[in-house]
């Protein structure tokens, strides 16, 4: 193939923000994308890579997108949500938090379990069916990339890497597209709405976020210093975020560089109050709210748009089956196990939305779900801190405990 056209940083950044009004024009024109909750990131972000590939099959160059400030952008994000985050919310999540854990792990077997037998029904290495398990589902691209040569070199199981890449890619696309679809037939089949201790977080939250004199958010709207508050205060954390993501590499722990940035965001939006009450804190306000929005909004279109569909060719059989199975167990799963288990009230319709979203996809996927039911249905804070705790802190450590084991025992 001839050399590949560069987008840089910057203008990738710029046709992710157009990308995202291309969806929100999407969502006005089709009632069908607004029925399912289909976050517009991913409507204009999957337009987008078909674009993209259409550039490649003409041209015969592939695109390759910089895309060092879209994960600027995700720690931005769950930054946010950590500086929004109660501890009250904290406690009462930790039974639900646990119990997710647990049906998230064992849906992990699940998942490897038809991976396997994807790629034994097309001849290929059992090992080769944990590249289209939790390594590429569950784990995303990255855990693709990191354990492809692995499996390549030490189980002889040949484009390990490029199969893993290619399933985490449909994968994210199912996931964007089934999240939002499940929760609005699980909320409108038991008609489902947010209970009025939920609706009172919000409200409690926005009412103390309010600020006095000429950086009050008057009606919910952001304002000026507001802004400059809510950006200044995600900085701190990031920067706390930093320095613990470093001081936990020193021990050999290894994870993704937004949980410490998450965490931090949670301790100081939390103990300032006590410690420094005179000091403010942007929690709840709408300044904070439309940060996190924007960072969620543009790193989701930007990994949408940079999927790199020509790559998904060389495997079309294997992959077509495989995926197809994972989604029909991963919706079987969430409205039979997890919506039950989760109580069958609001919250577990939401968090059924984000399951969807990590379980096939990626934790931000996971958010946008969320973020799209909750949008037209109502708020449910509680899900927004069990969920990313679990999909992004605790899942990656078993993930990696259950890959080496399932590539280690199969023949």
């Amino acid at each position: 193939m001839a050399e590949p056209i560069v987008v840089d940083s910057f203008i990738a950044v710029t046709l992710g923000i157009v990308v995202y009004f291309l969806g929100s024009r999407l969502t006005e024109q089709f009632e069908l994308l607004r029925k399912y909750s289909i976050p517009e990131p991913v409507s204009g972000g999957l337009l987008a890579a078909l674009v993209t590939l259409g550039v490649v099959t003409v041209t015969g160059r592939e695109v390759v997108y910089d895309l060092a400030s879209r994960d600027s952008l995700l720690i931005y994000f769950f930054t946010t949500i950590g500086l929004n985050a109660r501890f009250s919310d904290l406690v009462k999540g930790g039974p639900l938090l646990g119990l997710m854990l647990v049906l998230t792990i064992g849906y992990m077997f699940i998942q490897n379990g038809i991976g396997v037998l994807g790629a034994s029904l097309f001849g290929l290495p059992s090992q080769a069916g944990v590249m289209m398990g939790t390594t590429s589902l569950i784990g995303g691209h990255g855990t693709a990339i990191a354990w492809g040569p692995v499996v390549e070199e030490q189980y002889a199981v040949a484009g390990a890497a490029e199969l893993g890449i290619a399933a985490a890619t449909i994968g994210l696309i199912m996931a964007s597209l089934i999240g939002g679809p499940i929760a609005s037939y699980l909320i409108a089949r038991d008609q489902l709405e947010p209970s009025t201790q939920e609706k009172a977080t919000v409200s409690d939250s926005n009412k103390n976020g309010v600020e006095v004199g000429a950086s009050t958010e008057s009606n919910g709207a952001p304002t000026n210093p507001g802004m400059m508050r809510a950006i200044l205060w995600t900085h701190v954390a990031i920067v706390i975020g930093y320095i613990a993501d470093e001081s936990l590499e020193l021990t050999g722990a290894n994870l993704p560089l937004f949980v410490p940035c998450l965490l931090s965001g949670i301790l100081l939006a939390n103990l300032t109050p006590r410690v420094l009450p005179k000091i403010k804190t942007p929690t709840g306000t709408a300044s904070l709210q439309l940060l996190q929005d924007f960072s969620l909004a543009v790193f989701l279109s930007m990994s949408l748009m940079s999927m790199q569909l020509w790559t998904l060719a060389g495997s079309a059989g294997v992959l077509a089956v495989t995926m197809t199975l994972q989604a029909a167990a991963a919706a079987v799963f969430i409205v039979f196990v997890v919506y039950r288990t989760m109580g069958r009230n609001y919250f577990a319709g939401v968090m059924s939305a984000g399951f969807a979203g990590f379980a096939l996809g990626a934790t931000p996927t996971a958010i946008a779900n969320m973020t799209a039911v909750t949008h037209k249905y109502g708020p449910s804070p509680l899900a927004f801190i069990v969920l990313p705790l679990v999909s992004a802190f605790f899942v990656d450590i078993a993930n990696a405990f259950i890959i080496q084991a399932f590539v280690s025992s199969l023949p």
